[in-house]
């Protein structure tokens, strides 16, 4: 077997599910071949490996000569190879222009700056996306992600295009321009092969080489023609049928729609009257008017974003609109009217199952939740089983059944409730076409038998061809309404879809994705010889690849409000809170006195106390039991008993004694309390024995002296290791969900099928976040010197070296956390707690690390946060310069690059 890709035995299995079943095939080269099957088949899973993305797990894969479990050849032909995985722009960044993005592949391959600008406007031009080449990509539309993902990957001029489902969610005419464009493209690029995903059936005619994929395994291979000679069938979808096993296609019949008989003199189920909804400025529905009668299926067709969703969800009572009114069987909807709700059944395009609860639990489920009574819910539930053919499936998972299975069971729990009213948003998206007729019979049998009136959106034309009526709608507004044969004739076309296109024609400005021709598209590129890799050595570190990523990633940041006010606004917030809400200081303690003496002595001993300021005098104590009540209320810290006699003893000079009472309840407040008091109780007796020569005090006198904080100022002991604390975990959390981020949307594509190294992908995605984290420590630092007066005597110099080394070992930190999360959600609570419990346990932000013990003090003496913070409070507090800081630096500068080179060497080059 040859070919541009040859598989052989190749199975993948996720869990216990196969995706993949010994898959041997070969695509001949140069050119249009087709996957073609349902979602589920296998398709993404099998073009994934041979694009080199995911790992393979049994079985060899060979692209363009070389086997592609061998990583030194995978990385060097990601340079022939381009790859567009499924989902509207999904390899796309949103916030980065049309411009912006194409630069950034092209960096990715190590292009230099005039080459790199030649072949992006050759490009932008041949597709019509110059005119938007200052446009961001997410407010594109989705024909022109598309285009833009295709310009993305011919930049490098790739031997082979895989393009997985690139047509779903696009209207028909962006469908019709993309194939048109992709003819130009192999026009103008002799010998390229292209290998496409689809799952719909009208897409195959422009096929060249077709493989029926079903349940992780292929069902036959040829052109079109050859397998619609073999299976005698007269279209694809009736040849798809017939491939299918036996089992698979058992009880299958051509769907038949019987004509709706008309209800004498009814209102309409449904009507609309100048529905508008706007979002902001954008507007989303755009007075649209029309009514759907009681038992009719009405069609909504229009590509994703046009509104078709939002006019559903107004009519339902799910959104107000901004302008306009509906009406449900004659009464105006009500958005906050639950009870209307009660008429209508819904069924998303994703299932609203359950997957903890097996197929009975959730019929029960939403038999309840809809109100049933309870002696109605087990016949209905056995009704419903019965004639969705659940029986088999009673006591499954949703996750384990048959995907056209999980679509029965997601309308029967749509109906159970028995609405007059079914909202369908596109139900049979990635369905197999065995299962959509299934499905459609038991629509028509609810429409037909039930009378009920039936509301559904669809990309499929045959589909739409079975609808009583459908709206053709774009941007907003509705095109036009009627029959599916009266729109063919009025527009003397052959088929629905030519009729949609001319009325898409009609109202779309200036087609924006058509382009000037093959010339141009051949002027854009310029063919490389078959076998030849990109000059860049895809094995070595590149500076340019790094860059692409380091400036994407800065202007994602810079574009993104949120992040970045939470990092700059945020962070000194967290400052001031912390630094005034933890305080050490004990002060102005409230405390009151039993005084038995009553003497000129004992008042002064008492103002001595009140003088101090760490104290507040309240009422006085009259007896034990006062004194047992008010402090055990917490009204009281000290209680100082004073004794008969104690003016006597002053007098003679005896030594007088006190009884002081202290609240235990905070052992730290209470040993402090205990020294003030102490303290105090001596320096009043050494005063009067200054004063009176009858006190001489004790024969040796130790005088402490404090170097530093002398005035002992919890600012000055906190707030330096505050910008610690605050260095290492806002960072980290940041550089965890700039990677993660990147795995949830999909974009993470670009690191897996391009030449791009682990070190280059994550150094670029670090680099911006050590310099946010410099400018935030700047900010820390001008707040500790001017709000919290927190005098920086050292080196400002050697404290900002310290610091860039630490940020460096934080967004290490953010790198290691990424290589095993997998949702942005799971990056911020492992930032948050493998940042914030050492530091704020171990590493000496509130107890020493030398009074650690055992764990605890492993964890202090190997983590950054230490360092930093004896550097921090070195700096501010002792005056350190460079050589003082230097044995701090030492330590920084080995735990930075280690972490990072940690993080590097756990992220999976593939997908599992």
């Amino acid at each position: 077997m040859s070919g541009v890709v040859v598989t052989t035995g190749v199975t993948h299995r996720f869990g216990g599910t196969a995706a993949l079943s010994d898959i041997a095939l070969g695509i001949p080269a140069g050119s249009l071949t087709g996957l073609v099957g349902p979602d589920g088949a296998g398709k993404s899973t099998l073009l994934s490996l041979i694009a080199g993305s995911r790992k393979l797990q049994a079985g060899t894969v060979r692209v363009l000569g070389g086997d592609m479990s061998d990583s030194r050849y995978r990385t060097s032909v990601c340079s022939r190879v381009a790859y567009m995985p499924q989902g509207l722009g999904r390899n796309l960044y949103p916030t980065l222009s049309v411009l912006e993005n194409v630069d950034f592949f092209g960096r990715l391959f190590g292009q230099r700056h005039g080459e790199r600008q030649r072949r992006t406007a050759r490009l932008l031009e041949s597709t019509g996306l110059a005119p938007f080449r200052h446009r961001p990509a997410g407010k594109l539309s989705g024909g022109m992600k598309q285009k833009l993902g295709l310009c993305c990957a011919l930049i490098h001029e790739p031997d082979l295009l895989i393009l997985d489902e690139p047509t779903t969610g696009l209207d028909p005419l962006s469908r019709r321009q993309f194939w048109e464009l992709i003819a130009r493209i192999r026009a103008a690029r002799q010998g390229i092969s292209v290998l496409v995903a689809t799952a719909d059936m009208d897409e195959v005619l422009h096929l060249e080489h077709v493989i029926a994929m079903d349940m992780g395994k292929i069902l036959a291979e040829g052109s079109v023609e050859e397998l619609m000679a073999r299976t005698g069938a007269e279209n694809v979808g009736s040849a798809f049928i017939r491939l299918l096993p036996e089992e698979r296609r058992r009880g299958h019949n051509e769907i038949s729609v019987p004509p709706r008989v008309r209800q004498a003199e009814a209102s309409p189920a449904i009507e609309a009257q100048g529905l508008t909804r706007r979002f902001g400025t954008f507007t989303a529905v755009d007075h649209v008017s029309f009514s759907i009668e009681r038992g009719e299926i009405f069609g909504f067709l229009g590509s994703n974003g046009c509104g078709k969703t939002t006019t559903m969800k107004m009519l339902t009572g799910l959104l107000a609109p901004t302008e306009g009114e509906g009406w449900l069987f004659g009464t105006p909807v009500d958005a906050h009217d639950i009870e209307t709700r009660r008429h209508i059944g819904f069924m998303s395009q994703s299932f609203s199952l359950y997957r903890e609860l097996t197929v009975r639990q959730n019929l029960r489920l939403h038999a309840r939740l809809f109100h049933l009574p309870a002696e109605q819910i087990s016949p209905r539930m056995e009704a419903l089983v019965h004639r969705f053919g659940l029986y088999p499936y009673l006591d499954a998972l949703p996750d384990s059944i048959p995907m056209g299975i999980r679509q029965r069971l997601s309308l029967a729990v749509a109906v159970i409730h028995r609405p007059e009213i079914l909202i369908l948003d596109e139900p049979t998206s990635g369905v197999d076409p065995v299962a959509r007729d299934s499905f459609w019979e038991l629509l028509i049998e609810l429409s037909r038998n039930d009378g009920v009136t039936i509301f559904l959106s669809t990309h499929f034309m045959d589909e739409a061809a079975r609808c009583d009526r459908i709206s053709l709608m774009h941007a907003g507004r509705v095109l036009a309404i009627g029959a599916p044969n009266q729109l063919i004739a009025q527009c003397n076309a052959a088929t629905l879809e030519e009729a949609f296109i001319q009325h898409l024609e009609q109202v779309a400005p200036a087609n924006p994705g058509q382009g000037p021709g093959p010339k141009s598209l051949a002027d854009a590129t310029t063919p490389m010889p078959s076998g030849q890799a990109d000059p860049a050595a895809p094995s070595s570190f590149d500076i340019r690849r790094m860059y692409a990523y380091c400036r994407c990633e800065a202007l994602e940041l810079l574009r993104d409000p949120v992040r970045l006010l939470f990092a700059l606004i945020g962070t000194p917030l967290l400052m001031v809170a912390f630094g005034y809400g933890i305080s050490l200081d004990v002060e102005n303690l409230p405390f009151a006195v039993l005084d038995r003496d009553r003497t000129p002595e004992s008042r002064e001993y008492i103002d001595n106390i009140a003088s101090s300021g760490y104290f507040h005098e309240r009422a006085p104590l009259h007896d034990l039991k006062a004194l047992d009540r008010r402090m055990r209320e917490g009204e009281l810290d000290l209680a100082i008993e004073i004794p008969p006699g104690f003016g006597q003893g002053v007098q003679r000079g005896t030594g007088p004694e006190v009884a002081a009472w202290i609240d235990g309840s905070n052992p730290f407040n209470a040993e402090t309390v205990k020294g003030y008091v102490q303290g105090l109780h001596r320096h009043y007796l050494e005063q009067l024995g200054l004063e009176s020569g009858t006190y001489p005090g004790l024969p040796a006198d130790v005088q402490p002296r404090f170097l530093y904080n002398q005035d002992f100022k919890s600012a000055v002991a906190m707030v330096p290791g505050l910008i610690g604390f605050l260095l290492i975990v806002i960072p980290a959390m940041l550089t965890a969900v700039a990677v993660v981020r990147e795995k949830e949307l999909g974009s993470i594509v670009n690191f897996y099928a391009t030449p791009v190294t682990r070190l280059e992908f994550l150094l670029g995605k670090q680099l911006p976040y050590i310099l946010l984290g410099l400018v935030i420590y700047g900010l820390l630092v001008l707040m500790a010197v001017t709000l919290f007066a927190v005098p920086l005597k050292g080196s400002f110099f050697a404290l900002t070296v310290t610091a860039l080394l630490y940020v460096s070992a934080a967004t290490g930190i953010g790198i290691l956390v990424s290589s095993f999360t997998t949702s942005q959600i799971a990056a911020l609570f492992a930032a948050a707690i493998i940042t914030y419990l050492p530091t704020t346990n171990f590493a000496g932000l509130i107890d020493p690390v030398s009074s650690l013990t055992g764990g605890a003090r492993v964890i202090g003496e190997n983590y950054p946060a230490t360092y930093f913070i004896e550097a921090s409070v070195a700096a501010f507090s002792k005056g350190l310069g460079f050589e003082g800081l230097l044995p701090f630096i030492r330590v920084l500068l080995i735990m930075a690059p280690l972490l990072t080179l940690i993080g590097v060497l756990l992220l999976r080059r593939q997908e599992a």
